[in-house]
């Protein structure tokens, strides 16, 4: 697995071989747009988007891509705000989700849904009005989905049976899962029942919240919303995780690693991780893969995790071609290859309802159904007003590591958390 240290810059020529052998006259006839597009996660995204280029190519030969990426979407929101300052950005930058509203309030991002009507009715290309919201912030198409996952369950079916459990039939609530997870780790030998992904961000919190139907803020966005029953239901559950679950205290990297290896029962995390997981896992043991536990039935919902592609260039050269790059990234075409060299959800409807794209590929790889199945419950994966969303992310991740490591309580916690939240939030106007 790629796990780079620093920005990794790499030029790829996407030119066809066979417009290679023509390429002086072409160059001399048209000339050769360059752009430079960046990506953050290069272990989960390269392979997609190696393979999309080596499509787009095809189509396009006389456009150059030069790619910059970072290694979380972070360090790609990051770049892109100290860029923005220097006049120095790339021409179209694939972002995190919950860090395009930044960009939109910031006036960074370009509104995507003008080049999109010029080109037609956005349903019929396959954007639905589920599918455009995912990148709708600030009154405007802030980005393009690329992307989009939700948490799963990926479990050792071997572990499984032998403490005593059907992975035919695994327990549908966190209640049944702890108790699985605790037979687990009772097998010994260094084995451990569970990890539930903490470390990172607020998503795999949100997880939580929005499966007690939390919210994050109110409405209206004036102050915190998640610091209700929910959110305490949220953290007393993380609590139990590590009490009644055995879950150790690791860094995700460390739980991948001891998954792969099979010494950890069950794993709760992103889709999106599926092909690099498969890849790891090898023939070491049975890997399955199926919904997360339910927690409200009828309020529960799914954080959307993944990227979307935003617009950053002014040059009207690099602009079209990056707008094309864009379009044929998020197409039905280009939605099939992400999820074939991926495990994220499609987010081009023609892929999802037309069999011609993505219905065989299901039907022949069963651990990617566990992310469909919960399509139906997934709702965007919520950014944080003003400048300090950063900050606001890592108080969570810092006040959920106090319950992980056992040095507060659910209840200290979430007063801590709601009180420096509170702090960071931009000061209501009038």
């Amino acid at each position: 697995m790629e796990n780079p240290s620093m920005l990794e810059r790499r030029s790829l020529g996407i030119a066809a071989a066979t417009a290679a052998l023509f390429a002086p006259r072409v160059l001399r006839a048209q000339g050769v747009t360059e752009i430079t597009v960046h990506y953050a996660q290069p272990f989960i995204f390269k392979e997609s988007y190696d393979a999309i280029a080596a499509e787009f190519a095809r189509r396009e030969p006389n456009i150059r891509i030069n790619w910059v990426t970072t290694p979380n979407y972070e360090e790609g929101m990051q770049l892109i705000l100290r860029q923005a300052a220097t006049g120095q950005m790339p021409d179209l930058s694939y972002q995190g989700f919950n860090r395009l509203r930044l960009f939109a309030e910031r006036g960074i991002a370009q509104d995507l849904l003008p080049l999109l009507r010029a080109e037609g009715d956005p349903t019929a290309m396959g954007y639905s009005p589920n599918i455009l919201a995912l990148g709708h912030f600030g009154g405007m198409q802030a980005g393009l989905a690329y992307a989009a996952s939700n948490p799963i369950t990926y479990f050792n079916a071997d572990l499984v049976r032998r403490a005593g459990g059907n992975p035919d039939a695994m327990p549908t609530d966190w209640a049944g899962t702890l108790a699985l997870a605790a037979r687990i780790k009772a097998l010994g030998g260094g084995i451990e029942g569970m990890f539930y992904t903490w470390p990172g961000d607020d998503w795999m919190f949100s997880a939580l919240l929005f499966g007690h139907g939390g919210r994050m803020l109110s409405e209206d966005e004036r102050d915190i919303a998640f610091a209700g029953p929910e959110g305490l239901a949220a953290l007393r559950l993380l609590d139990r995780m590590v009490k009644e679950g055995g879950m150790p205290n690791l860094t995700r990297e460390a739980a991948q690693q001891a998954f792969a290896a099979g010494r950890l029962g069950m794993f709760f995390w992103t889709t999106a991780a599926l092909r690099g997981t498969i890849q790891q896992v090898g023939r070491n043991f049975e890997l399955r893969t199926t919904v997360m536990p339910v927690i409200d039935p009828v309020r529960g919902r799914l954080p959307t995790g993944g990227a979307a592609g935003m617009l950053t260039a002014r040059d009207p050269a690099k602009r079209e071609a990056a707008w094309k790059f864009l379009r044929f990234s998020t197409s039905a075409e280009g939605t099939t290859l992400m999820v074939r060299n991926t495990g994220y959800v499609p987010t081009n409807q023609l892929a999802i309802d037309d069999p011609r794209w993505l219905a065989e590929f299901y039907q022949q790889n069963p651990l990617f159904q566990a992310a469909t199945r919960q399509a139906n419950i997934m709702i965007p994966w919520y950014a944080f007003p003003g400048a300090n969303s950063v900050r606001v992310t890592q108080t969570m991740v810092d006040n959920q590591a106090r319950i992980v490591e056992q040095r507060a309580t659910p209840e200290q916690a979430l007063a801590d958390m709601a009180s420096e939240v509170r702090r960071l939030l931009p000061r209501p106007r009038g």
